[in-house]
């Protein structure tokens, strides 16, 4: 007999899950959803069963010594994901306090299988199934008595077709010495990273039988519909950056909306490009993103910026504020001082996806590191990757913009060697000479695309940025030289 026997998927609901999963939970399965108390494990359960309870799918909700079934019905309503019309002829809340203060496992079971008999549920929670260990360690019964409590539990939701999840207040460490994870088909372990001030909630798949689940600790958040988990999964690639797919070797140039710039790239940037924009502070970094953002406008396309810090300050200038004020920029802008990127970038392809948008600016990559939280820092290399492979994906046009400090002494295009990662580079310096500061920017990079390799004196006006047709060549001013020249 070769057939395979096919398991049957369940879709939880919970955008991000089932990627996490391997394709969504597996019907019939017996699964511990585990963590520390105000982690999510209530939450997360009720959003799973609000999703797939039905007129067809009936589920049982079992509270033992947790907070009573009124309590939580009042917290849960708050999310947009409960659904009250399915209270009652869809979903059933048993509790199962006085069962358990009897202090006998067999008793609990007979009165949990007496609720699916009368009420046929596809779907059964236990929460919080903790108490049901406690219960064993206070002496009632011994822990070979809830193992073999467990695995009949088990067997019989088996029987049933139903589909189990039991919810406790386990650490990691509990639930490696425990009995029910033997017996668990699959386990998410829910909980807060926290560091000094910043805390991150994270999700872990610690086991699945039958999936190739995604192993390692993803982040999540808690907002109004509920639970959204971040797969930490680098996205597709684009088309063109696929071996055998298409290959522009002349792609269409936009204008960057300053003219010297656009000259500087041999007619502007490639459509689709990501232009890195390096410079230290008041070098002109968040004029050329406002620019670009404008050039686009003026041919009718819709922008998308992504501030940080002085965000208030930035709609001060006019010129922003009306396009925002028109509809055609919109401003993802975050106040969180614990930032998580896969959270941003959901919020920039989300207001991208909605408006249109061709071109984006992100203002800056220094900024969003100074946010995130420690363990992501770490990362910063791998996250901004991620999300310019989703601006690529899209076929957007970015401007994104780094802080360096100028130290006159060494060519530095960005922190963390995320140069590397962009279609273009652009490096803004100052050069003190005749006792005043100059402005100079050069086109480091143009993938795949000629450009100029002039190093242009610029100045800033009211009118933006004006860039010399030609500017003198200081020998050894920019590299390695003394600052001072006469």
């Amino acid at each position: 007999m070769t057939d395979k026997v096919r398991l049957g998927m369940l879709a939880t609901g919970v955008p991000g899950l089932d990627v996490l999963l391997g394709g969504g939970l597996t019907e019939y399965s017996f699964t511990l959803i585990a963590g520390a108390p105000g982690s999510g494990k209530t939450t997360l359960a009720h959003q799973i069963m609000f999703a797939l309870a039905g007129p067809e799918r009936r589920a049982l909700f079992f509270t033992v010594l947790g907070e009573p079934p009124l309590k939580m019905l009042r917290y849960q309503q708050q999310f947009r994901f409960f659904e009250m019309d399915k209270v009652g002829p869809s979903i059933r809340y048993v509790n199962l306090a006085d069962d358990l203060r009897a202090g006998h496992f067999h008793g609990v079971l007979e009165r949990i299988m007496r609720e699916v008999e009368d009420f046929g549920p596809g779907l059964v929670f236990v929460d919080s199934f903790r108490s049901v260990m406690q219960s064993a360690r206070s002496g009632n019964e011994g822990l070979s008595d809830l193992q073999q409590f467990i695995q009949e539990l088990g067997s019989r939701m088996a029987t049933w077709q139903a589909t189990t999840f039991l919810i406790g207040e386990y650490s990691q460490a509990d639930v490696e010495a425990n009995p029910i994870i033997t017996v668990a088909d699959g386990m998410l372990t829910l909980y807060q990273a926290a560091d000094d001030n910043s805390a991150l909630r994270k999700m872990r798949v610690n086991k699945m039988r039958g999936q190739a689940h995604m192993t390692g600790a993803h982040t999540m958040r808690i907002a109004d519909d509920g639970i959204r988990v971040y797969p930490r999964l680098l996205p597709p690639l684009a088309d063109d950056r696929v071996p055998g797919g298409p290959i522009e070797r002349n792609p269409q140039r936009i204008t960057t909306g300053t003219a010297g710039l656009d000259e500087l790239m041999h007619g502007g940037l490639p459509q689709g490009h990501t232009l890195l924009i390096s410079g230290p502070t008041g070098a002109g970094k968040t004029i050329l993103g406002t620019r670009f953002l404008q050039a686009g406008a003026a041919k009718g396309e819709k922008g998308v910026a992504l501030y940080f810090e002085k965000g208030t300050a930035r709609l001060r200038n006019a010129e922003l504020a009306e396009m925002v004020q028109a509809g055609q920029v919109t401003l993802v802008e975050s106040r969180s001082l614990s930032l998580s990127v896969e959270e941003l970038m959901d919020e920039l392809c989300t207001a991208i996806d909605r408006t249109g948008a061709t071109r984006v600016v992100i203002d800056s990559l220094s900024e969003i590191g100074l946010y995130l939280a420690p363990e992501v820092r770490a990362d910063l290399r791998v996250a901004v990757f991620r999300t310019l492979t989703e601006l690529a994906k899209r076929g957007v046009s970015a401007v994104v913009t780094v802080g360096m400090e100028d130290d006159y002494s060494r060519l530095s295009f960005s922190p963390d060697d995320l140069c590397f990662l962009t279609d273009a580079v652009v490096s803004l310096r100052f050069v003190e000479y005749e006792g005043a500061l100059h402005k100079y920017m050069t086109v480091v990079k143009v993938r795949g695309c000629d450009h100029s390799s002039d190093v242009r004196q610029y100045m800033i006006t009211a009118q933006g940025i004006e860039v010399d047709g030609k500017s003198p060549y200081l020998s050894g001013v920019l590299v390695g030289r003394p600052t001072m020249v006469g």
